[in-house]
């Protein structure tokens, strides 16, 4: 299995606690996050995305998600801190 920068990240692990969010500028409703963390994110009546619970678990589930939004609308970060989890800094 590939590492993905976001799955290397030295802060992410058991325990940790996730902010997620979704950028609705952006989302364009392709629903594939619900379709890969299936009550985690839910699409309202103008087909925008919106996590179910903007603090959670971080979860492998909700990482990947993120990593195959087709326009990069969610981001993680970690709710203690901030610090990115996704998109990873560069």
């Amino acid at each position: 299995m590939e590492v993905t920068p976001a799955r290397a990240h030295s802060g992410v692990g058991a325990g940790d606690r996730w902010h997620v969010e979704v950028d609705r500028s952006v989302c364009i409703g392709s629903a594939q996050c619900v379709n890969r963390a299936a009550g985690a994110f839910r699409l309202d009546s103008a087909m925008q995305s919106h996590p179910v619970d903007p603090e959670s678990d971080a979860s492998g589930m909700i990482l990947d998600a993120a990593e195959n939004c087709p326009v990069e609308a969610i981001t993680i970060t970690l709710l203690d801190s901030g610090e990115p989890v996704f998109p990873p800094e560069e």
